[in-house]
């Protein structure tokens, strides 16, 4: 729900709106922070409901506090009974108890352009899904979706098998559609290939969205922003396959653009159009 979007002298024309709920990074490089950077490059306003606070950096995960469940539903429901959302990015929902009441609100509001990002280790490789939840993902929240973003490790836990050559890939987007979601977007990130091959399937037909790989370790926070992306687009009134395709230009120009930011791996340029590309000496490469 968004509320009136009419327009009076105190009360500008609404601008379309996003929410995400996920967890917040103190390195500002995933997370939430990333989320509402990634809003903010579309021209979507942005808000969010923070499921817990993690201590992190371009380096690793060293805490994670989980946001007490009635705090989550509240901020959830002062976001939609005020701001509203034209769409909704889930990302980090560390247990059972997050996950059903993240879900509750959900149906409550009859949020439906959800996009799930079924976040489950950190590029550091730090757990943030309790192996527990995952049967609660995918039997409560998938069935909710409009998009869910698995990269090909995510997809292999959710579909319980492997997906290593292009049919088993095709399997496993079939078998997470089976689960609930109207479209299922496979990232190829991790294959080794010359190209990032995302496959997009809608329980009918295939399409790929294909981009040159950037060769570069620093893409902290990538598959936050190109959810986020999705929903962002989604928010501006554009249908799966566009706001997909968008978020893929977007996502490989924000990897081509990173700059230096800590001692790991470093974030994607989520404002790379707005302030363009930085001395090569800057970047990381």
């Amino acid at each position: 729900g968004r509320g009136s979007g009419e327009v009076t002298p105190s009360h500008p024309r609404r601008v379309p709106a996003a929410m995400t709920i996920a967890g917040s990074d103190s390195g500002g490089g995933a997370g939430v922070q990333a989320d509402l950077k990634a809003f903010a490059a579309f021209g979507v306003y942005g808000t969010s409901a923070i499921t817990a606070v993690t201590a992190q950096n371009t380096q690793g995960v060293t805490a994670v506090h989980e946001v007490p469940i009635d705090v989550i539903a509240a901020q959830i429901d002062a976001i939609v009974s005020d701001i509203g959302a034209d769409a909704v990015k889930t990302g980090m929902l560390a247990s059972v108890p997050v996950i059903e009441t993240v879900v509750a609100r959900l149906a409550e509001h009859r949020l439906t352009q959800l996009v799930v990002d079924p976040v489950m280790v950190a590029k550091s490789g730090d757990q943030l899904l309790r192996v527990d939840a995952v049967e609660t993902l995918r039997r409560q929240l998938l069935p909710l979706a409009l998009v869910v973003t698995p990269n090909l490790p995510e997809a292999e836990v959710l579909a319980d098998r492997p997906a290593r050559t292009d049919a088993e890939i095709r399997d496993v987007a079939r078998a997470i559609h089976a689960l609930g979601p109207r479209y299922v977007v496979v990232k190829g990130g991790h294959r080794d290939a010359a190209e990032a091959v995302d496959l997009l399937f809608d329980g009918e037909r295939f399409q790929e969205f294909r981009a040159e790989r950037v060769p570069t370790v620093h893409t902290h926070g990538t598959g936050c922003t190109f959810a986020a992306s999705i929903a962002a687009n989604l928010a501006r009134g554009r249908a799966v396959p566009e706001a997909v395709g968008a978020a893929k230009e977007y996502l490989t120009a924000a990897i081509r653009a990173a700059y230096v930011v800590g001692r790991g791996r470093s974030p994607v340029h989520h404002f790379h159009r707005l302030w363009g590309s930085f001395p090569q000496q800057q970047r990381k490469e």
